[in-house]
């Protein structure tokens, strides 16, 4: 039987594909089997009777926003690694307690990871960590729209390789098509080009793509030209890594001389910017986003792990996206609010490679729609309605998250999961994840 929902009498946010956003007012969404089939006037439109119906009225419908990047377990850590430098952070705080980690506690961490990004109007997400069938669990439990990656390091051997290859190999189209997976090397100073290479030749025969940190900051960038005479960028494209089809986390070490690289497989590279963890670790450059841009490669808005990041909330990523990106570039005409919303959704979605699917409400995209209540104090009175998305509007503003043509949230309540009781499970384990006095880790870090 077809499933069918209509949003009545919306504000619609209209994202192209380039140039200055637009709304257009008092408009009707008809989605039917989770497809956008119809957008236009309200009451102009095609019989839907029998329809679910959701009233917009005072609204404004978005596309659903794309978190780029992150590690959604990485809740249970949040607040707990803090005033610390990278080094520090990697190797005395996160990855000591990630040896804590058991697989039931992964679920848990991705479960509140899922409810945190809905309740925001986060409809889809890029994911790498451990475990990734926990992840997939928590996205089918919630309806969210996942794109998983299980992370891989060389040190856990050539079997967890290929075993990590086969889990995202099966999850890829789960979820009623929601679930999406890609190969997850960690990055290229944790993964050895062999198994960069082998990873790229399996990306090619599953139709997967790459989700792999590089250039991270400028530092990775020199120590990889020291020991070896070449830019992390430059070990992707060697190792067959960016002819796969790769998202690249972070990029603040991407450098002048990678963007002709990176210009010559702009049809299946993105690049995810994570500006807060990148100003909480004082580390410069940024994302180089209007250089990427130029170069035709897609750039997303991303959170991070919240043990970085603290939250999943991509309208505070893509705030400091514009915020950050004019001061880099002293430029206040740059990174403009039209090009800004653009990173959080059509950006995000390309980055992914998801860009037909998702990212912006059109009919044969995907039923993945927010509606922003834009009446609070804080965004009143509303000038410039694109304007006040970005620099205005909180998290939470959402009131209602259809995802796949699905209700999700509904006057700003989670109706997939019981977010107490998560909430208790979480804190009853809070004590053993935290302990460090083991004196292991998963990994050293030393880029």
């Amino acid at each position: 039987m077809m499933r069918r929902l209509i949003v009545t009498s919306c504000s619609v946010l209209v994202v192209p594909e380039r140039g200055p956003c637009r709304v257009e007012t008092d408009q009707d969404i008809l989605v039917e089997d989770g497809i956008i089939v119809w957008l236009g006037p309200a009451g102009s439109g095609p019989e839907h009777a029998g329809a679910e119906t959701v009233d917009g009225t005072g609204l404004v419908a978005v596309p659903g926003l794309v978190n780029a990047h992150t590690h959604g377990p990485m809740t249970l850590m949040r607040g707990a690694a803090e005033d610390v430098s990278v080094e520090a952070w990697f190797n005395e705080r996160v990855w000591p307690m990630e040896v804590n980690l058991t697989p039931a506690d992964i679920g848990l961490g991705a479960a509140l990871a899922c409810a945190e990004m809905l309740l925001s109007g986060v409809t889809t997400f890029a994911d790498h960590y451990f475990h990734a069938e926990r992840i997939a669990q928590a996205v089918v439990r919630t309806g969210i729209r996942a794109d998983i990656a299980p992370t891989y390091f060389s040190s856990r051997g050539r079997a967890a390789l290929e075993e990590s290859a086969e889990v995202a190999a099966a999850l890829h189209g789960t979820g009623d098509g929601r679930i999406t997976a890609s190969l997850g090397p960690h990055a290229p100073y944790t993964v050895d080009d062999a198994d960069l290479v082998r990873l790229a030749e399996l990306a090619k025969e599953t139709g997967l793509r790459i989700h792999i940190h590089a250039a991270e900051h400028l530092e990775q960038t020199e120590s990889s030209l020291a020991r070896r005479g070449i830019t992390p960028i430059t070990v992707l494209e060697r190792t067959g890594v960016l002819d796969a089809g790769a998202l690249i986390a972070h990029g603040c070490g991407i450098v002048p001389e990678d963007l002709p690289t990176l210009a010559a497989h702009r049809d299946r590279t993105g690049v995810a910017c994570c500006p807060k963890v990148y100003l909480k670790h004082a580390l410069t450059p940024l994302t180089p986003v209007r250089s990427l841009l130029g170069a035709g490669v897609a750039v997303g808005a991303g959170t991070d792990g919240a043990a970085g990041h603290n939250t999943l909330d991509v309208w505070e990523a893509m705030r400091l996206v514009a915020l950050t990106q004019k001061q880099a570039e002293r430029d206040a005409t740059w990174m403009t609010v039209s090009d800004t919303v653009r990173l959080a959704t059509r950006g995000g979605a390309r980055a992914l490679g998801l860009g037909d699917r998702i990212g912006a409400l059109e009919p044969g995209r995907a039923g993945d729609i927010v509606l922003v209540d834009l009446g609070g104090a804080h965004c009143r009175p509303v000038h410039d309605l694109v304007a006040a998305l970005v620099y205005s509007a909180r998290a939470s503003d959402v009131r209602t998250v259809v995802v796949d043509g699905r209700v999700v949230v509904r006057d700003g309540r989670l109706l997939t999961l019981d977010l107490p009781e998560l909430l208790a499970e979480i804190e009853a384990r809070v004590p053993a994840l935290l302990d460090t006095s083991h004196g292991r880790a998963v990994q050293h870090y030393d880029p």
